[in-house]
């Protein structure tokens, strides 16, 4: 069994899994939702061996949005730093967790998140192809210029999987308001509708192409 917690390039990784894992699991997070790392650890497990690995965001309006992009709410901008985020994922992270835990290449890398960290995973596969999937939980596909930017790229992940609360896009918030439209665009544009067949990822449930 895994459990530990380690510094690498002046960040936070948490780490939790089995050894011999066939997925490894990649989510950035805030302190504010390491308190239920382990909880979400324990779902995903069942559904197979398995490393979870968390790294911590100290900005997420920074260090998630894939371009500068004005308020929405407040008065804190987006810095579009997403690229470096992304490069310390490829670059440090999966090679660190490859190294450490023995993983070979037949690993399938899985990246995933909630709202802001959840548009940077799907960012993050239309952007590369090292991920075999995406888990994307209320992603804020609101962000601005988020439907053209899709509307021109195609993903790579074999496997995305998207979820929207009830009540998000009702919302008086008008930006924040289009993300259910946005989802559905969403799916259209990854063409999730007519040939994906399903597989788990903890509660979660995650689209194959066939």
């Amino acid at each position: 069994m895994i459990n530990e917690t380690f510094e690498l390039c002046r960040r936070t990784v948490a780490v939790r899994g089995e050894e011999n894992a066939d997925f490894l699991l990649i989510q950035p997070m805030g302190d504010f939702e390491m308190k239920s790392f382990g909880t979400e650890y324990e779902h995903i497990k069942k559904c197979g061996r398995c490393i979870f690995a968390a790294f911590i965001i100290d900005n997420w309006n920074d260090e998630l949005s894939p371009w500068q992009a004005k308020p929405v709410w407040g008065n804190e901008a987006f810095g579009g730093k997403a690229e470096d985020t992304l490069s310390f994922v490829t670059t440090e992270l999966i090679p660190k967790l490859k190294e450490k835990y023995r993983l070979d290449d037949t690993v399938k890398i899985v990246i995933g998140g909630y709202s802001l960290a959840a548009l940077f995973s799907l960012w993050a596969v239309y952007k590369c192809d090292i991920f075999y999937g995406a888990a994307a939980a209320s992603p804020s596909v609101w962000f601005p210029n988020w439907i053209d930017f899709i509307s021109q790229v195609h993903p790579h992940a074999e496997k995305i999987y998207l979820s929207l609360g009830k009540k998000e896009e009702k919302t008086k918030n008008q930006v924040m308001a289009s993300v259910g439209d946005n989802i559905r665009k969403d799916r259209k544009s990854t063409r999730l509708n007519s040939s994906h067949s399903r597989i788990g990822y903890g509660g979660l449930c995650v689209k194959k192409k066939r």
